[in-house]
C-alpha cells in the first residue's frame, strides 16, 4: 500500500508514519514541480525519504483539458500567457507542448536526484471526452522521455480513460523499440478494498490502483488528508522492481 497527498507533510511526520508499528504504507507519491502542480514542497526531499525507507512514485502533473476542447492559439498568445505566469491551460494541450513538458519532466527529475531509469508518471485527470489534442500531448510527452532515455514514462489515469491511454503509451514504447511494459497507475473508487490487487481495478496492465480519494488517515497519532493506493511495486518508480 502507498499514499499520495498534495503537500509534503514534513520530515517528522513522514519519519513517524514510516516507523510506527504496523504502519500500512510502504511508498508515497513524490510530486515534481510541474505545469499544473506548482507546489514545491516535495522538492529536495528525495534523499530524506529514501533514508527513512520510503518507496517513491514520481508524479508530473502535465496539461489538462479541464472539460474543455483545446483551442488552436498563436505562438505569440502562448508566449504572452507564459510571461504572465500561466503554466497550466487547456489551450496548451498540443504535441509541441507535450515535447516541451517532457523535457521539463526530465530536467526536473534529474535535479531532484532520481536515478537513471526511474519511471515518471504523467498525471492525466479524467476526461468525459478525450480531444485528439490530448492524445497528441501525452504521446509527445512519452516520446520525448523514451527518446532521451534518462527516465521512462509511466502514466496516472482514471479508469474511464485508461484503456485508450495505455494503448497509446504502449504504441510509443513499441515505436521506440522499448520492450518494457509501461507502468500504469489507475484511479477508480469503484470496488476498491484493501487487500485487492491493482489488476482488480479491471485491467491486467494496471500496476497501481488509487482506490480511495480525499480521505483522512491517522498513523502514529498524526492525521493526514490523502489518497490510498495499492501497488505491484513497493517503490513504483524504481525500474529494478519487477513486482512484489
Amino acid at each position: 500500500m502507498g499514499f499520495d497527498t498534495h503537500t509534503y507533510p514534513g520530515d517528522k511526520t513522514m519519519a513517524a508514519w514510516k516507523a510506527a508499528p504496523g504502519a500500512p504504507y510502504r511508498w508515497v507519491g513524490y510530486y515534481l514541480p510541474s505545469p499544473c502542480h506548482k507546489d514545491r514542497s516535495w522538492s529536495g526531499k528525495r534523499q530524506a525519504l529514501v533514508d527513512m525507507g520510503w518507496g517513491l512514485a514520481v508524479v508530473y502533473v502535465g496539461q489538462q483539458t479541464w472539460g474543455r476542447t483545446p483551442r488552436k492559439i498563436s505562438a505569440a498568445r502562448i508566449a504572452a500567457l507564459l510571461r504572465s505566469g500561466t503554466t497550466c491551460n487547456a489551450d496548451f494541450v498540443t504535441a509541441e507542448r507535450g515535447d516541451v513538458d517532457g523535457r521539463d519532466a526530465i530536467e526536473t527529475a534529474e535535479r531532484e536526484g532520481f536515478p537513471r531509469g526511474s519511471i515518471v508518471f504523467l498525471d492525466i485527470e479524467r476526461m468525459e471526452k478525450m480531444p485528439a489534442a490530448m492524445r497528441d500531448y501525452y504521446r509527445a510527452w512519452a516520446k520525448r522521455l523514451l527518446a532521451d532515455g534518462r527516465y521512462q514514462p509511466g502514466v496516472y489515469v482514471h479508469k474511464f480513460n485508461a484503456e485508450a491511454v495505455h494503448a497509446d503509451i504502449k504504441a510509443e514504447f513499441v515505436a521506440a523499440g522499448v520492450t518494457d511494459e509501461p507502468r500504469v497507475w489507475v484511479a477508480s473508487g469503484r470496488g476498491y478494498e484493501e487487500g485487492k490487487a491493482p489488476q482488480d481495478v479491471g485491467f491486467a496492465f494496471a500496476g497501481v490502483w488509487q482506490g480511495m480519494i480525499d480521505v483522512a488517515r491517522t498513523v502514529a497519532d498524526i492525521k493526514l488528508p490523502l489518497d490510498v493506493n495499492v501497488s505491484t511495486w513497493s517503490s513504483p518508480s524504481d525500474p529494478d522492481q519487477v513486482g512484489e
